[in-house]
């Protein structure tokens, strides 16, 4: 080993260092800033300068939470809210990759479908909520439809992508080597879209919270949506900030869970995100 060499290992090192203590640092405020903020609230409410009718404190929140906790009611809402993005997120993903991806194989099939997805993803999804209603009812189906179609039109579009997007050398090898179509669809196309239909995935779950809880405002007397409007209308304002925060933290939960799995089986595409 050359002294070159010798000199740089330390200088290594020190990056190494450093870029350990950045990260720490980057942890630390996540986690601090949240509850900085809570605590700023706190004095703020406490000191007059805002509204406790219309802002309570947190920790006025913070016993409503408890009490709803307790009382089982919270989870009930939970529960039922749940349900209804899980079971609409597999009527909305599940159609959607398979569309997606063999728009991304089928050039005559992307110039048949690409003109209709895009005309009808930017149509607010709740602004067809009647329509859904009075196809599926009143009950449960149509929240999943709701859902379901808010999530397809995202899967839709990003596994597009990603099989689009694939390099042309990965089907050249596929051919060279005489592979089926359907390997090729399940060894080539879907692995190779899988960052895309990861990234598919976190943007449906937040946009199926967000369709839901408007969904349950109007069509609901159940769900987290049903009990933050229910709250705000019988002037519960504790309890619809609780119903807020349940929202808010089912949405870090959402991104957190997606960003876990995907470290762990797409690590090279969590890499290039962050």
């Amino acid at each position: 080993m050359d002294k070159e060499t010798l000199t740089e290992i330390p200088a290594l090192a020190d990056i190494g260092q450093a870029e350990l203590r950045r990260r720490r640092l980057e942890r630390m405020l996540t986690v601090a800033s949240p509850f900085l903020v809570l605590l700023a609230w706190e004095l703020v409410v406490r000191a007059g300068m805002l509204d406790s009718r219309i802002f309570p404190a947190p920790s006025m929140i913070g016993e409503t939470f408890e009490r709803l906790l307790l009382s089982g009611e919270l989870m009930a809402h939970l529960s039922i809210s749940l349900l209804r993005i899980g079971a609409g997120f597999l009527i909305g993903a599940i159609p959607g990759v398979l569309l997606g991806t063999a728009m991304g194989l089928s050039p005559l099939l992307r110039a048949i479908v690409a003109p209709i997805v895009a005309s009808l993803y930017p149509i607010p999804k709740i602004a067809i909520f009647p329509m859904v209603m009075a196809l599926c009812g009143i009950g449960e189906l149509s929240k999943y439809m709701l859902v379901g179609i808010a999530v397809f039109f995202f899967m839709v579009i990003n596994t597009y992508t990603g099989v689009a997007s694939l390099d042309r050398i990965f089907w050249d090898v596929g051919r060279s080597f005489r592979v089926s179509r359907m390997r090729r669809l399940l060894t080539i196309a879907l692995p190779g879209a899988l960052p895309m239909i990861a990234a598919g995935v976190r943007l449906s779950l937040g946009v199926s919270l967000l369709v839901l809880v408007s969904a349950e405002f109007v069509g609901a007397k159940s769900g987290i949506g049903y009990l933050v409007w229910n709250s705000w209308q019988i002037f519960d304002v504790e309890a619809m900030y609780v119903g807020i925060v349940v929202i808010g933290a089912l949405g870090w939960i959402f991104f957190a869970g997606i960003d876990e799995l995907e470290r762990r089986f797409l690590p090279w595409a969590a890499a290039n995100r962050h």
